[in-house]
């Protein structure tokens, strides 16, 4: 739509009072009509004045053309994703992290989808009690997503039954260990990020830090309730004194921590998961094991990356970068980080807001300064 500037109209007018041409002025009114002035104004000394109340010109403003354009960068937005990933035995005598990128996950598996988006998926297992268990969720998970009957069209109802299923299926084995999981799936816009443990994964939104989710410690008071409600105790800060996350895959050897039948046992495998659509200010998404965060916090992760992703718009050498860091803070357990762009280009740098508050100071507060200057 083509709108005419303030002069543009206003020479227009001019133009008009001058002429013989007498004409009815045509306005637009609110609701949808269109109304007209029936006086011959071009006889009197200025244009009509604006109809007030029903018959009120709609005006368009520059702040409102610049926010329809914003909306319209941000749903439009199309992400192009680069991912990255690094692991590091760290302070540990064994390795017990595992990790996952599928740039398409249906076709990973020779799965023909109607749907012509590609499913990305990524993940982070930290196993406990040995790597058994965290290497079976890597190998198994993702394949019991896509034999899903509902995969693509409902993932969220999908990945929450995947990761029960694959903990079902961790129970027939005899191997004696347990894992947290965390993963991101991306199908076009979608987000959808699904967390049993206390891995974590965090968005940069303009350089902002959003959880994507939640810690499933025993400090946690929500899971604390629960794991009480279901017959478990929190012994000096460990689910039935034994294990320090409250939500795993497998683990099936530990007593009293999970039940079959209709019984629910303390430990859950059941995901908590969180769903957004990207925007072209979403920047990156970074998925870490937890010996990550021990030194990290979520704000001071994503400053980091950010900072190195615009040195060399590099992701898989930030990854490597983030877990050397990690290192040198002092981090003792497996360090693991997935880093996915969502962007070919590194993050713009950030705008810092001054404050627009205006400072001054006393004529006495200048003259207590100038004698201690002075001496």
């Amino acid at each position: 739509m083509y709108v005419k500037d303030a002069e543009q109209v206003s020479q227009e007018m001019e133009e008009l009072d001058d002429s013989n041409n007498k004409k009815p002025w045509p306005l637009l009114c609110r609701g949808g009509f269109f109304c007209s002035q029936m006086e011959n104004w071009a006889d009197k000394d200025s244009p009509p004045a604006v109809v007030s109340g029903s018959n009120e010109l709609e005006c368009i403003s520059e702040d409102a053309v610049a926010t329809d354009r914003k909306h319209d960068l941000l749903t439009n937005f199309v992400p192009t994703l680069r991912s990255g990933e690094w692991s590091d035995i760290g302070g540990r005598p064994y390795m017990e992290d595992t990790h996952i990128c599928i740039a398409d996950l249906a076709k990973n598996f020779g799965c023909n989808l109607m749907s012509e988006e590609a499913v990305s998926f990524y993940g982070v297992f930290d196993g406990h009690g040995g790597q058994d268990a965290s290497q079976f969720v890597r190998d198994h998970l993702p394949r019991v997503i896509v034999e899903d009957a509902e995969f693509p069209l409902e993932l969220e109802k999908v990945v929450t039954r995947s990761f029960m299923e694959t903990d079902a299926a961790f129970a027939k084995s005899t191997l004696a260990s347990g894992t947290t999981a965390i993963t991101a799936m991306i199908s076009g816009r979608s987000l959808l990020v699904a967390n049993a443990g206390d891995s974590r994964a965090v968005l940069s939104r303009r350089g902002i830090a959003t959880e994507m989710s939640k810690d499933h410690r025993p400090c946690c008071m929500e899971e604390r309730r629960r794991v009480e409600s279901l017959g478990g105790s929190i012994d000096d800060g460990y689910l039935n004194g034994q294990l320090g996350v409250t939500r795993a895959i497998g683990d099936w050897h530990l007593e009293g921590m999970k039940e079959t039948g209709e019984r629910i046992g303390p430990l859950s495998a059941e995901p908590e998961i969180k769903m957004i659509i990207l925007t072209k200010e979403d920047e990156f998404l970074i998925i870490g094991s937890d010996g990550i965060w021990d030194v990290f916090s979520s704000q001071n992760a994503i400053d980091f990356t950010r900072r190195r992703l615009q040195e060399h718009n590099d992701v898989k050498l930030c990854c490597k970068l983030i877990v050397e860091e990690a290192k040198k803070r002092g981090a003792t357990d497996n360090l693991t980080v997935v880093l996915v762009s969502f962007h070919l280009e590194p993050p713009p740098p950030s705008i810092i807001q001054r404050a627009s508050v205006r400072r001054s100071i006393s004529a006495e507060g200048l003259h207590s300064l100038k004698c201690l200057l002075e001496g």
